[in-house]
């Protein structure tokens, strides 16, 4: 709350503290730590909306065909409108959630659709984001089986491998990537001779991986489950609209990102985690779960009914330290999914596949190369001996020509185009008239 003071409330104030004016509070602080920048005048309220508009419109607008796990597509406005009511707004994580129904239907209400889009037994009330719900994953998959040794297939995201690597820190865990085959997916072949080893806990994939192509689920867990280790997926919410849901193939715990579903892209964050897991694993799962049940008179009462967190009753037994419940952004996800419902977010997955087809063929005519034969949805590399020259040329136009992988793995002259359901057939004709000339 801003509450104004007067002059004569300030000297009152000044007077009862001994000092002269409200910089003698600062002078403990080394001077050299002050900001040199001339502040202007204080302005009015008009005159600040007027300055931040003028600032605003400097802003560049870019055509985006750029992804890498952050994506450009449409939000119906009724979610931003919804979200920003101070009800929903202001919960974030309500620690005393049994005061607010409303709070808790809704992570009832995100668990059943996350449940029911992975094909999963349950889902936890969302996690912080992607890349830390599959290094949850990971822990949790060690309190199940005992072992020392973790796959990860080279198509997970570079960034949740970095987010692994550190969580498996200071863990006595064996982290082994398995290798892409020319198809951009994850080796069967490599895959059975790491699993023959033995004393491998999990496997982690990633559906559709970080380069777009979507695993031969089948076949790989069928190796993961000979072997008795539990197969963890990092799935793309709306490519299960039109992919068989893991659950198909014996996933034991599904995650990934839902900031498709909703949410703006924000410079890269905030994101939220969806986790999901079968029956049988659901004391080891880490966050909390909403259940309904029914109060004294008979009434319909949502309530938390496992809370395995640090914050809670199992300290130092938790099942993890560091997880969080997005509840806003979970919200989001979820009004994503009842908006569209199940038609609309396969629509969305249809549409943004349909051009990014015709976006290939068209690169393609132009020399550009996908150094991979697998199958992908809207997400896929392309390379070509100029492609950074060519990145740079079409930013310079005003559009985001896809993410230079060279500067994250090793993909030289490689760039991961995204299309939305966003992208115009005009935008994306704009770009192949920009590299054309």
């Amino acid at each position: 709350m801003y509450i104004p003071y007067s002059e004569k409330e300030l000297d009152e104030a000044l007077k009862l503290l001994g000092i002269n004016e409200l910089d003698d509070l600062f002078t403990h602080i080394n001077k050299e730590l002050f900001s040199k920048a001339n502040l202007d005048e204080p302005k009015s309220e008009e005159e600040i909306r007027i300055f931040f508009e003028q600032l605003g419109c400097l802003n560049s607008k870019f055509i985006n065909f750029a992804g890498f796990g952050i994506y450009d597509r449409i939000i119906p406005s009724v979610i931003p409108h919804l979200l920003t009511r101070g009800e929903f707004m202001t919960a974030y994580t309500p620690y005393q959630s049994e005061a607010s129904q409303g709070t808790l239907q809704i992570m009832f209400e995100y668990q059943s659709v996350i449940a029911e889009l992975t094909g999963m037994d349950v889902a936890n009330a969302s996690m912080y984001d992607g890349a830390t719900a599959l290094a949850e994953a990971l822990l949790m998959a060690s309190s199940i089986k005992k072992g020392k040794r973790i796959l990860i297939s080279e198509g997970i995201h570079p960034f949740y491998k970095s987010v692994v690597k550190t969580y498996l820190y200071n863990k006595e865990f064996e982290l082994e990537e398995v290798e892409l085959t020319e198809e951009g997916t994850t080796s069967a072949n490599r895959l059975k001779d790491l699993m023959k080893k033995g004393d491998t806990i999990a496997v982690a994939l990633q559906y559709p991986n970080f380069l777009g192509f979507v695993e031969p689920l089948k076949d790989l867990a069928s190796v993961v489950k000979e072997h008795d280790a539990l197969l963890i997926v990092v799935a793309d919410p709306i490519a299960l609209a039109v992919l068989e849901p893991p659950s198909s193939f014996g996933a034991d715990i599904v995650v990934g990102e839902g900031q498709q579903m909703g949410i703006p892209m924000n410079l890269g964050g905030p994101g939220v985690g969806f986790f999901a897991t079968k029956r049988e694993y659901i004391r080891n799962m880490p966050g909390r779960i909403c259940g309904l049940g029914e109060d004294i008179e008979g009434n319909k009462a949502f309530t938390l009914v496992l809370q395995t967190r640090e914050q809670h009753i199992r300290r130092e037994r938790a099942t993890s330290n560091i997880c969080t419940n997005q509840q806003l952004l979970a919200f989001a996800n979820l009004l994503y999914i009842v908006l569209l419902g199940k038609e609309g977010l396969k629509e969305v997955a249809v549409q943004s596949t349909s051009k990014a087809f015709y976006l290939r063929e068209k690169l393609e005519s132009l020399s550009f190369t996908v150094p991979f034969k697998g199958k992908h949805l809207w997400e896929f590399p392309v390379k070509h001996p100029e492609a950074e020259y060519m990145y740079r040329k079409a930013k310079e136009k005003g559009i985001i020509f896809g993410v230079p992988l060279w500067k994250y793995a090793d993909y030289e002259n490689t760039l991961l185009v995204a299309v939305t359901e966003k992208r115009k057939k005009e935008e994306m004709d704009k770009l192949i008239e920009i590299l054309s000339s």
